[in-house]
């Protein structure tokens, strides 16, 4: 029963669920809310899985001696008693004053196991004894427990505060041997055979809370993404419980993986969230803006916001001859050169939050480079101020999204050939953005 009843510890800390906008004693940047569809969804799964993984369970033999009217003593005992098979009709996980409250009722569990009987009378001077199978019926079997989740230095700890399994009524089948035994045998040996089967379910669910308490142990507190950036993912806090969900909130912050901080590039003062998920859905994940901007802080500082371009779809213009109109001067020094752009972010992109979708801010330097024979030759530098918007969402089990290009604005910081007529680029490149 421990793999059970591990499942519906771990399902009863995902469901009792909190009040999603509960202030937490510390700050957060994800938070994560398991809807109650979510949590139905999983219970049912996880209950599935765990039935087929913990029958069969064998328990002790019972050995008894009992004393039959006309017969005398007789010794009784049924070994190889062994749990088949469980069906759990119905299961609910409850917030509780002290802890998270699983219940599981209306179960029915089948078992079998071998019976043998031996007596001698003065009448006969030899032992009488027979042998056989039985077939036992547990019906109304409930099982509960009592659990609290708290937040120990980033990880969640199990506790399990009770726990308790009951057998309402069982039904004995025996196979074989004389009527007069079936009813001693039933007398003898269901109250132990009930004791046995709530002893050791009981048991399993202290094990199974134990092993369920150290797989959370193991939880890593931080994923890496890649060589150079790592997502904190330690608990603040105590999970949140609620009447039909669960929060948790997680520090959220991507950090090098070198660990040096980013800290340093991120807004304090926002407040703003995305939310990923919808009223039906199973998981709703809310993200500060802090989460994006820590990102960005990091690839910025690992000096990763730099690109070289010497492809485009139009590779005419990366030609000085496609700009002789328009910068006479670069053509004139360098007639039918090739060129390629250096592109620099100047500062981590900045990135807002709104209802309606996300936006972010980039700054950068394009620096322009002539290829004269096998030198490459900085003749301008012009500033770019980029807008970009766009949507998260789940799919699967992956968090996706989509951007599109809002606005870009360019501003000739100095050149070696005569000035730029900015609003004409400005133009080509609107045209060519269309």
């Amino acid at each position: 029963m421990a793999t059970l009843l591990s499942f519906l510890l771990f399902l009863s800390i995902i469901s009792n669920p909190a009040a999603a906008q509960i202030q937490s004693k510390e700050e957060s940047f994800i938070s994560a809310v398991v809807s109650e569809k979510g949590l139905n969804f999983v219970k049912d799964l996880l209950i599935e899985k765990a039935v087929k993984t913990l029958t069969p369970l064998g328990l002790p033999d019972i050995e008894k001696n009992v004393k039959i009217p006309v017969v005398g003593a007789v010794h009784m005992a049924a070994s190889n008693i062994t749990l088949l098979s469980i069906d759990i009709s119905s299961s609910t996980v409850q917030p509780g004053e002290s802890g998270i409250v699983i219940v599981a009722s209306g179960a029915m569990a089948n078992l079998s196991m071998d019976w043998l009987y031996s007596y001698s009378t003065w009448l006969v001077p030899i032992e009488i004894s027979d042998e056989g199978s039985a077939f036992v019926q547990v019906e109304g079997l409930e099982v509960g427990l009592t659990a609290s989740v708290d937040n120990q230095n980033g990880t969640l700890e199990l506790t399990l505060m009770e726990c308790g399994c009951y057998v309402k009524d069982m039904v004995i089948t025996l196979d074989g041997g004389a009527s007069w035994f079936y009813q001693g045998f039933v007398n003898a040996f269901e109250d132990q055979i009930r004791s046995a089967v709530e002893s050791a379910i009981t048991k399993n669910i202290i094990k199974g809370a134990l092993k369920l308490d150290s797989l959370l142990q193991t939880l890593p507190k931080e994923i890496h993404v890649d060589d150079v950036i790592a997502l904190n993912v330690t608990f603040i806090n105590d999970p949140l419980f609620g009447n039909s969900s669960v929060q948790f909130d997680i520090n959220g912050l991507f950090v090098s993986s070198d660990k040096v901080s980013a800290l340093s590039y991120l807004h304090k003062y926002s407040q703003s969230s995305i939310s990923c998920g919808e009223a039906l859905k199973m998981l709703w994940i809310s993200l500060d803006e802090a989460v994006f901007n820590s990102a960005s802080a990091v690839y910025f500082q690992a000096g990763l916001m730099h690109w070289i371009v010497d492809k485009v779809p139009d590779q005419s213009l990366l030609n000085t001859a496609s700009w002789k109109f328009i910068i006479p001067q670069l053509y004139r020094k360098y007639p039918n050169d090739d060129m390629l752009l250096n592109i620099s972010i100047t500062s981590p992109p900045v990135i807002r939050i709104t209802p309606q979708n996300i936006g972010a801010t980039i700054l950068s330097d394009m620096m322009v480079h002539v290829l004269d024979a096998s030198e490459s030759i900085p003749v301008a530098c012009i500033s770019l101020v980029v807008s970009v918007s766009g949507v998260v969402d789940i799919s699967g089990n992956n968090l996706t999204g989509r951007a599109e290009l809002d606005d870009f604005t360019l501003n000739l910081k100095w050149s070696k050939v005569g000035n730029f007529h900015m609003y004409l680029i400005q133009f080509l490149a609107n045209i060519l953005q269309a």
